[in-house]
């Protein structure tokens, strides 16, 4: 049996995915799973050994291009798909399965899109409250009970691939290295300060660690920030990658890691999918929703009254703004970081 999965457009809903992957291949061990995803994914999809190939989605994301979406799902429909599972809520992710002719397609009710779905199941939000929970249940018959527990993503890496990345930015693992992923897609509201990360930094360098500093382009600035904020002498042992690595090499490198301190983001779900022991920080949303699936991991939220508000930025203002986050101390992070240890 052949199965398309139409995947998700951010990276940690992208690994939180493989768990969906996971169960599937563990139902038929002979089925084969193919996912159309975008192309910024492929690195991801490639280190999970459920998925036979991931297809680039040549529509970027929240554009509609509609006869690009047509020929795609037409020559899609000569691999003779049995089921399409469709993990955004989009009208528009739901069209490439339709125009493929795929006979089952299965995903939850959004976007006035139940005709394109012929097993378009209305969501159960207090039966599912985690968005991996709410992905493997496609992966069953509707109102059945899923498997406990669950099976967690597992990223797999390769040892040449870890040197090569090592070699290219010119990486030492003399120290220990302490993995900080200061940045989130999502916005502001879900960033710890740049000079709580330095305090947890010159902390742990003074410990005898060292600090890579990992993220996109668009966490250069918040990076630059944590490397200027720490003391001269310190600096040499933070290598600040922001922006530089690819998101392959970005996992490589983190998996070299011994912990990571990180964001609600999608790279805090790279770590977990590769066991890294992992301190994430919640702000505006929660670990109820999205947690570290991961066996070492430690959760800071100080659980304010308006948290989790959700938002991409604080809508309040004055002393309550941002406080889901500037009063959640370094010495608590710290103190995360050393009960992982023990």
């Amino acid at each position: 049996m052949n199965i398309l999965v139409v995947g998700p457009s951010w990276v940690g809903d992208m690994v939180m995915a493989q768990s969906l992957f996971m169960l599937l291949a563990k139902n038929d061990p002979e089925l084969a799973i193919d996912v159309l995803a975008p192309a910024w994914s492929l690195p991801l999809l490639e280190r999970m050994p459920e998925v036979r190939t991931a297809l680039a989605m040549p529509v970027g994301h929240g554009q509609l291009q509609l006869m690009t979406r047509y020929r795609l799902g037409r020559a899609l429909a000569e691999k003779a798909y049995q089921q399409a599972i469709v993990l955004p809520n989009s009208f528009k992710s739901a069209l490439v399965p339709w125009f493929a002719g795929i006979p089952l397609r299965t995903g939850w009710r959004g976007e006035a899109r139940s005709w394109l779905l012929n097993d378009c199941r209305v969501l159960d939000r207090k039966k599912y409250p985690l968005m991996m929970e709410r992905f493997a249940a496609l992966a069953v018959p509707e109102n059945s009970a899923l498997p406990t527990p669950l099976p967690t993503p597992a990223l797999q890496v390769q040892a040449a691939g870890q040197e090569k990345a090592r070699t290219k930015f010119s990486l030492s693992l003399s120290r220990p290295v302490l993995l900080v992923c200061p940045g989130a897609e999502f916005g502001a509201s879900k960033q710890w300060p740049a000079q709580h990360y330095a305090a947890v930094a010159a902390a742990a360098i003074a410990q005898g660690r060292q600090i890579w500093l990992l993220g996109s382009a668009n966490d250069c600035q918040v990076g630059a920030e944590i490397y200027q904020s720490l003391p001269g002498a310190l600096r040499e042992h933070c290598k600040d990658l922001t922006g530089r690595t690819t998101l392959a090499e970005a996992i490589d490198l983190m998996s070299l890691s011994q912990a990571v301190i990180s964001n609600d983001s999608g790279l805090m779900h790279v770590a977990a999918a590769l066991d890294r022991p992992l301190v994430v920080i919640y702000g505006s949303t929660s670990p109820a929703f999205t947690p570290p699936l991961a066996r070492q991991a430690r959760t800071l939220s100080l659980n304010l009254a308006c948290s989790p508000c959700y938002k991409r930025r604080c809508p309040l203002s004055g002393t309550e703004h941002l406080k889901c986050l500037r009063e959640l101390k370094p010495m608590l992070a710290l103190e995360a970081l050393r009960s992982l240890e023990h």
